[in-house]
């Protein structure tokens, strides 16, 4: 299954911010430090052009440390462009972002005129909460759920910067497909949109390659489930997701599995690799191409077939 979520507030919120971009000095956008790939919105580079741009891996403390590290490692191999982990849970790592906005502007003098910086990223990665640590004060509203900003709004920090927020917003086509599922499983993207059996199986394929130590030891098991299913259906009895029959009701034992991943309860996990996306996007330029042939070749018989027939 293919997954996508794109309302109209999202195409609202793309074109306000490519309207406001050139007035703007620096870029903050918001990562999932669980998945920095698949939470990197590929309109920004577009967006963006030459603007400097500071990625932060929000949500870091739920995050795999050393792969965090290779992503900081990735990012920063790019042209103006830095990278940092950051926690909620340590305010001081947050608030010395102002420092860099300042430090990336070497050449401006910022006691005329502050730096101008916009945060962007995608639903529910984690903007609001950062801003109000940031302002020291509850300015933006946050929730649980995605998609909770709706309008941009301008706020007076300290260092002489000035933020822009934006709304989250994601992009039309999520693409290679497990970038979507990797958005759902982290909460990037409504729950209406999927279902969590779908996910879940998604999710315990990679956890079992991945992290088979921490899926075992949350979960309370002894043997290692040999597939995606047979992880799920393990959940579903330990937990108590039975249907009549004696069947593990999948949706609710997938639902278990999401909720401690998001949590965090099966310990600091990254769902992605550098090396992994970059096979991926590979194999979604090769799958797309092959794709484009069959169509191609599909309507060049249509066009033979309608010549024959009017001869």
């Amino acid at each position: 299954m293919s997954i996508n979520w794109f309302p109209g507030h999202m195409h609202k919120a793309r074109k306000e911010i490519a309207e406001v971009m050139p007035q703007v000095d620096i870029i903050i956008e918001m990562l999932d430090a669980r998945i920095p790939f698949s939470s990197e919105n590929p309109l920004v580079p577009q967006l963006r052009g030459n603007t400097p741009c500071i990625k932060v891996l929000n949500k870091a403390d739920l995050a795999d440390p050393a792969l965090t590290q290779r992503w900081v490692q990735h990012f920063d191999s790019q042209s103006g462009v830095k990278a940092i982990p950051i926690s909620q849970q340590n305010p001081e790592h947050i608030r010395a972002l102002l420092q860099l906005c300042n430090d990336m502007l070497p050449e401006r003098n910022l006691e005329i005129r502050g730096a101008r910086a916009m945060i962007m990223g995608i639903p529910n990665v984690g903007k609001s909460t950062l801003i109000n640590t940031l302002a020291g004060r509850t300015i933006a509203k946050t929730g649980n759920e995605a998609g909770v900003t709706k309008t941009q709004q301008r706020i007076k920090l300290d260092n002489n910067v000035i933020l822009t927020d934006t709304p989250g917003f994601l992009w039309p086509k999520l693409s290679p497909p497990t970038c979507g599922y990797r958005l759902a499983v982290t909460g990037a993207i409504k729950d209406t949109v999927f279902e969590y059996a779908d996910i879940a199986l998604f999710a315990a394929d990679y956890l079992l390659q991945a992290y088979p130590a921490a899926v075992m030891q949350r979960f309370d098991l002894t043997e290692q489930p040999e597939n995606d299913l047979a992880l799920l259906d393990a959940i579903g009895i330990r937990r108590g997701c039975m249907r009549k029959g004696g069947v593990v009701d999948l949706e609710k034992a997938g639902t278990i599995l999401i909720t401690e991943l998001r949590a965090g309860n099966l310990g600091p996990i990254t769902l992605e690799t550098p090396e992994m996306v970059s096979q991926e996007q590979i194999d979604a330029k090769a799958d797309e191409a092959a794709k484009a042939k069959d169509k191609a070749e599909r309507e060049a018989e249509r066009k033979r077939k309608a010549q024959r027939k009017y001869r």
